[in-house]
């Protein structure tokens, strides 16, 4: 090319011999992050049904509730009705929460039992309706036959799967012409639906729901995921329950109260504390005001990544697809993301009746959560 003394700005960008200057990557602002399946990993396993299935079990209950509104003296009085008459045996001692007095189970009749109060020289106290009961144990007689079997039944829960689909189609034309940033369009395509479909699955997996009648599926009925939100009853708290810590902002309290209440409940061991971008800041302010700076420290740290407490530690995850207003307590040893067997996420080529290729990305995933009293939910938190 002769010299012109014409900077290149000033010769414009129409000559022939000016190449276009496109960088090869291509940027992508849509979040797409999955960090619920990131902390849960890989499963050991496969489902290999539609309607995957588990088994649960729990021992005994040691715990009962006086169900008497009706006392001529609650301080002596030797009779009593409970909800579950059948969780007592003759022999039982008994102590009713919050108070000193120890009670000797003396004969069960259904729902009311007959106690010796005072028991071991304790001091009868006054009882109410509701009053938790605690069974310490059963003092069985030397030489006496043995007691009636107990026992609890097995129960089986489950989740059905749900397929998530995406379809991928290019041009004859499309496929062989050049690209800039990518080599093959029908290869970036499937990334594209892949990133897509795996956000989607972290999203049902926390907030999905199943139909209300022929959960199962047909030809009219989508099957779908029963998601975690939709299994939790015991340890659901909202704002404003009796007992929960005052106040519609996320603290400390009520982080210890769920994490006390599920560890009373169960012996599960939340590990995990989920949460959306807002509750995540609630959290990182726990902190805030006992932080500390030395006179040559250039940066300002304001993230707590892990909340130890008395009832375990838990790594704090954050993700976009949580509803604002929660926060969920996990124990991640009972949750498991399964594909069904032969059914991960994978490509399927279909056939092309045009100048065109085409093809499915076909997945079909349940979720199993075993034992929902060993995980805790937060509702109604203020979100602003």
């Amino acid at each position: 090319m002769a010299f012109t003394g014409k900077a290149t700005y000033s010769a414009g960008t129409t000559l022939p011999e000016l190449a276009e200057d496109v960088s090869d990557l291509i940027g992508i602002i849509s979040p797409y992050e999955t960090p619920l399946l990131d902390a849960l990993g890989d499963p050991m396993r496969e489902a290999t049904s539609t309607h995957h299935e588990w088994l649960e079990d729990e021992l005994l209950p040691n715990k009962d509730a006086i169900n008497d509104s009706t006392w001529s003296n609650p301080g002596s009085d030797t009779q009593f009705d409970v909800d579950n008459g059948s969780r007592f045996r003759v022999g039982d001692q008994i102590q009713v929460e919050g108070s000193e007095e120890l009670m000797l189970v003396t004969a069960v009749n259904s729902n009311t039992l007959t106690v010796a109060r005072g028991y071991a020289g304790t001091t009868p106290e006054n009882l109410a309706d509701n009053q938790i009961i605690n069974i310490l144990g059963n003092a069985a007689l030397e030489g006496a036959d043995k007691p009636g079997a107990r026992f609890t039944n097995r129960i089986r829960r489950g989740n059905y799967t749900q397929i998530f689909t995406a379809t991928v189609e290019v041009s004859g034309t499309d496929m062989a012409a050049s690209h800039l940033g990518l080599a093959d369009e029908l290869d970036y395509q499937k990334q594209e639906r892949l990133r897509e479909l795996l956000r989607d699955l972290e999203n049902t997996v926390i907030n999905g729901g199943q139909p209300t009648s022929n959960p199962e599926g047909s030809g009219s009925v989508r099957r779908s995921i029963k998601g975690i939100l939709r299994h939790l009853s015991t340890n659901v708290f909202h704002v404003g329950d009796s007992g929960f810590p005052t106040g519609s902002d996320l603290n400390e309290a009520k982080i210890n109260y769920v994490l006390r209440k599920t560890w009373e409940a169960s012996s599960g061991n939340v590990d995990l504390i989920v949460v959306g971008g807002f509750q995540k800041r609630k959290i990182n302010a726990f902190s805030s005001e006992s932080r500390t700076y030395g006179a040559g420290d250039t940066t300002f740290t304001d993230m707590i990544s892990i909340y130890e407490s008395d009832f375990g530690v838990c790594r704090i995850v954050t993700t976009r697809w949580m509803p604002q207003d929660a926060v969920l307590f996990l124990d991640s040893s009972r949750i498991n993301v399964l594909p069904l067997a032969g059914r991960s996420f994978h490509f399927k080529p279909l056939a092309s009746s045009g100048d065109y290729e085409c093809g499915e990305l076909i997945g079909e995933y349940t979720l199993e959560l075993k034992n929902e009293a060993g995980h805790g939910l937060i509702r109604d938190l203020v979100t602003s």
